[in-house]
């Protein structure tokens, strides 16, 4: 990313930090600055670098819920209107505010939430909805932006750590036709090295890779040959692929030493059963243990159990209560462990439901008006923004775009959402197009 800041000499800093330069420190930690892990060799030894490292370092949990939920039925209830189910509205935390009957463990926390009414974008198919709000702008023909794991990849990525800078728990980790990246390109132009580590399934398969059955030393002199190949390579042809590729194959050597992380049997049995026994839940879990560990991005998905065209009812009566005791537990945790003012937490899908029923009891995709939540680093807390008509038909106040959203998550995690892009060849890109404003009542 381009950058005009500048770092500037303390000469007033104590005896113990001379031999840490604070400001050229936190350069490297923000804006996305493209440090080499090596030139930092020892400094994580250095207890002044790493302290600051602790004090500096944010991180972001996105709840994706695949095939969207209806925000009638969680954030944004119309009792007594056509458009509204059989559930009941109960009153929260923040005083007028009512959520769906469903809800009652994020109602009793609702002054830690955030709830943003008043979301209205333009794709109504999951596998274009996911691109648009997954990669914060509209698509511009020939160029693949990345997404937003890994853009805050890149801008928060820890130096010289073991753990991925973009880790995705989804239960279906080989993709599924409506996630919209099952070959997808999710890093775009910045490329292999901001991939997500994609896990799921039984949680620690991808692990298994074979490797115990080749001997060490045979190891060694493949992944030597490997690297001199690769370098070789990227010298002759000057190959950003080739480097990128590199970088990729070097991160996910370090997830060997830190398997166990990633094994969610090894948690706490007491946390795993607040939190509940399925993948979603566990997968939850798990970003509170990875975030606590360092992860700067994890994304927990929830395959498309929320694209109810049929049932809606019944369906969200069994899926709701499993979203409330999450963000319940994951957000008192994080607080209760010091991590709520330095985590960003953010749960929603591709779109909303529509207003009505459909001949099967279903509601269908809807783009036009829906809700969702976020909270965490950089936020106020209890805040409700936006509105939409008596039916829930309409956003009749304080509408809000993917590019509004995206600008905000990038502001209160500290990165400039309007930072060029440095792509040598190839147009202007900015993190956030339009200079588009963030959701101002929700920044601190």
């Amino acid at each position: 990313m381009k950058t005009n800041s500048r770092p500037h000499a303390n000469t007033h800093c104590r005896t113990d930090e001379h031999a840490l330069h604070r400001r050229l420190f936190l350069k490297g930690l923000t804006g996305g600055a493209l440090a080499s892990a090596t030139s930092f060799t020892g400094l994580f030894q250095n207890p002044v670098f790493a302290a600051e490292t602790k004090r500096a370092q944010k991180h972001c949990i996105l709840l994706w819920l695949c095939g969207a939920p209806s925000q009638f039925e969680t954030w944004d209830p119309k009792p007594g209107r056509p458009s509204s189910g059989p559930f009941a509205s109960i009153p929260t935390k923040i005083p007028g505010v009512h959520v769906s009957s469903l809800m009652p463990k994020c109602a009793s926390i609702a002054d830690k939430l955030n709830i943003v009414r008043s979301m209205k974008t333009t794709q109504s198919e999951h596998s274009q909805a996911i691109n648009l709000l997954q990669r914060g702008n509209p698509e511009r023909a020939g160029f693949t932006r990345p997404t937003l794991g890994s853009s805050l990849s890149q801008a928060m990525g820890q130096l010289d750590s073991a753990i991925p800078s973009f880790i995705f728990l989804d239960p279906i980790p080989g993709g599924n036709e409506f996630e919209g990246f099952k070959a997808g390109n999710w890093a775009g132009w910045l490329g292999a090295e901001h991939s997500p580590v994609r896990l799921g399934g039984d949680y620690t398969h991808f692990l298994n890779t074979g490797e115990d059955e080749i001997p060490q030393h045979d190891r060694e002199s493949r992944e030597t040959l490997r690297r001199f190949l690769t370098s070789k390579y990227e010298r002759d042809r000057k190959s950003t692929v080739a480097r990128s590729q590199n970088a990729a194959f070097e991160r996910l050597k370090g997830l060997s030493a830190s398997a166990d992380l990633f094994d969610v049997n090894k948690l706490d049995p007491k946390d795993r059963g607040r939190y509940g026994p399925g993948s979603f839940a566990q997968h939850a879990l798990m970003s509170r243990h990875l975030v606590e560990k360092g992860a700067p991005f994890v994304m927990v998905a929830n395959g498309m159990n929320w694209d109810n065209h049929v049932f809606n009812h019944e369906i969200h009566q069994m899926l709701v209560p499993e979203l409330d005791r999450v963000l319940f537990h994951l957000i008192n945790d994080l607080e209760e462990r010091g991590l709520l003012d330095s985590t960003l937490v953010v749960a929603m899908g591709e779109f909303g439901r529509s207003p009505w029923l459909n001949n099967a009891r279903g509601r269908d995709h809807y783009p036009n008006a829906w809700s969702m939540m976020m909270t965490g680093c950089g936020l106020k807390r209890g805040v409700v923004t936006g509105a939409t008509d008596v039916d829930g038909v309409n956003v009749i106040e304080k509408p809000y775009n993917e590019q509004n959203l995206f600008a905000t998550i990038f502001t209160a995690l500290g990165i400039d959402p309007y930072a060029e892009y440095d792509l040598p060849g190839m147009p202007t890109f900015h993190r956030v197009e339009n200079k588009a404003e963030p959701i101002r009542d929700l920044l601190a």
